[in-house]
């Protein structure tokens, strides 16, 4: 299946039966707890305090009076605050040395905590980073091939280009690509209601995942100060009690481990990026992985386990109605879903189109070549060696590559080395552009062998590109590092292209003034044909290596044209 996002052959190759394989695997091996993340049970639950007043004995109703007479506050504040305290010893007993009531003091061992789960959860960020922000669109589609099969091969089936074509062969790529669109949209209206469900439940696990693992702990952990009289930090609560309601409303939301099929989809993404790296073995890789993610997932409980944030939230706000809320996320998976499934397809239809038009261009080749096949760049990015240097031009290269050794130096050379060395022009400039285009035309070759090499593991590209691939960095960083090596690919083989296509432009235009025996105009004939042979055979010559000369732009313009299809 093809792609616009960054997949990796990881990714892409995994058929619909390996990744079932590979999902069972995990599970066969996997020791994740799938009890709640947070389940915490309060003894004071938020409620109405009027209600609850009002449901008091009249006893109790009536001491909560006299104390209010003495007091001159009201009972129902005053019961509120005897609730308040009550609560409080609770949560000092439950989790000593995290919370001072009396002072509004978050004390060290809370702090402990916060670091504890900031750490614990670091791994999700660094496994999202390698996916969910690289790919959205590619991670929804991975995970709905695991729990939608049935709606992944409808849709990559029956939106294959070349199988449309063959069935329907009267029908214009953009009628095909019509087809295709309502087999997708078909497939679509197929998803049952079960597995929206659980496409919306990682969708949600992964929102919440994300905002657990991106969370500022720092901000908070930084607050706390020394204080030797507590032998540690603390902080006063109220200066971040905002940040532990967002907190406790993320964890609240994720209530529920990660679904395996999330994990697993996550996990392939991961190691994508090192699919390359000497010794590879993906399950054990998926293993290393599934380790580390229950170790996070672990921590995760034991936070909630050991630290009342709620009750904790209603001490700190003097409020008994606190209360945590779910947070939104992961509504939009099927919109993410079926629009980079729409990017798919029509990608999909882009790379049918390119291959159709490269097997006419390969017509073409044949026949210009004389049957010669096309020189490969080796160490280039490409089909025959997928580890290569990706580089934009490669294709026109190979071509160049190919021109200068089967046309050129066989043919073309035979008449152009002759009027470079004895061919008298008219007028001087016109000689030194015919030396400066054949020139640039005769390095052609050797340029092109040392590019090729420069692209190679021991050359100065392919051991940048082979060292920024490797190193243990942020992806943001890598992906920058290996754009920066390409981009100046890129620009290398385009400057080499552009030349050459210049060179040959040039050419045309001197041997076009040669062919008209003219000395009024811009580019004049020589003054001595008759050094050359038989004129007609001489000029039957200049006129083939202009012929052929145009056909190479033409060729060259086309692979642009393709190269550069979007």
């Amino acid at each position: 299946m093809d792609d616009t996002g960054p997949f990796n052959r990881l990714v892409s190759e995994l058929d619909l039966d390996e990744r079932a394989r590979l999902l069972e695997k995990i599970k066969s091996q996997s020791t994740l707890q799938q009890g709640p993340l947070y389940e915490e049970i309060s003894d004071e639950p938020a409620e109405n305090m009027e209600i609850r007043f009002n449901q008091l004995p009249w006893y109790k109703r009536l001491w909560f009076s006299i104390l209010s007479f003495f007091n001159s506050r009201a009972p129902l504040k005053i019961f509120e605050d005897y609730l308040m305290s009550r609560m409080s010893k609770s949560v000092e007993e439950a989790a000593p040395g995290f919370y001072n009531y009396q002072k509004d003091l978050l004390l060290p061992n809370f702090q402990e905590m916060l670091v504890y789960l900031r750490d614990g959860s670091r791994f999700f960020y660094q496994a999202l980073d390698s996916s969910l922000n690289r790919d959205k669109g590619g991670l929804v589609v991975f995970l709905g091939s695991l729990e939608m099969p049935d709606i992944h091969r409808l849709i990559e089936e029956g939106t294959d280009p070349a199988a449309l074509a063959k069935q329907f062969p009267v029908m214009s790529e953009i009628e095909l690509k019509h087809k295709a669109h309502g087999v997708m949209e078909e497939a679509f209206s197929a998803v049952s209601s079960e597995q929206k469900n659980a496409m919306y439940h990682n969708a949600r696990s992964l929102f919440c995942l994300k905002q657990l693992s991106s969370f500022l702990f720092d901000r908070m952990i930084n607050a706390f100060i020394v204080d030797s009289a507590y032998q540690g930090c603390i902080c006063p609560a109220a200066s971040i009690r905002d940040q532990l309601v967002s907190l406790n409303n993320i964890l609240n939301s994720l209530k529920e481990p990660p679904p395996l099929t999330l994990l697993s989809s996550l996990f392939i993404f991961v190691l994508s990026e090192n699919e390359n790296e000497p010794g590879f073995d993906i399950q054990i890789e998926m293993r290393k992985l599934l380790a580390r993610a229950e170790a996070s997932i672990e921590v995760i409980r034991n936070f909630n386990k050991q630290v009342p944030l709620t009750r904790l939230l209603r001490c700190i706000s003097r409020n008994m109605n606190i209360s945590p809320e779910n947070i939104g996320g992961g509504e939009d998976w099927f919109t993410v879903y079926r629009e980079h499934w729409k990017r798919l397809v029509d990608n999909r239809f882009l790379v049918f189109s390119k291959n159709k038009r490269m097997s006419d261009m390969q017509n073409s080749f044949r026949y210009f070549f004389k049957g010669s096949s096309l020189k490969v760049l080796e160490n280039a990015g490409g089909e025959s060696n997928p580890l290569g240097v990706p580089v934009r031009g490669a294709f026109c290269l190979s071509f160049l590559q190919t021109f200068y050794t089967v046309v050129f130096m066989d043919e073309i050379n035979k008449i152009l080395r002759p009027i470079l060395i004895d061919g008298e022009f008219i007028k001087r400039e016109n000689r030194m552009e015919f030396a400066e285009h054949y020139n640039m035309i005769i390095k052609l070759d050797d340029l092109i062998r040392q590019f090729d090499r420069a692209l190679s593991k021991d050359g100065d590209f392919g051991k940048r590109y082979l060292q920024a691939k490797s190193e243990m960095v942020s992806l943001p960083i890598k992906r920058r590092k290996i754009q920066i090596v390409l981009q100046e690919v890129s620009k290398i083989a385009g400057e080499i292209i552009e030349q050459t296509r210049e060179a040959i432009k040039g050419m045309i235009l001197v041997l076009g003034g040669i062919l008209k025996k003219s000395a009024d105009d811009k580019y004049d004939s020589l003054t001595n044909i008759a050094a050359f042979g038989k004129p007609a055979v001489f000029f039957g010559g200049v006129q083939s290596c202009v012929d052929q000369f145009q056909k190479a732009i033409k060729l060259m313009d086309d692979i642009n044209g393709i190269e550069n299809a979007r």
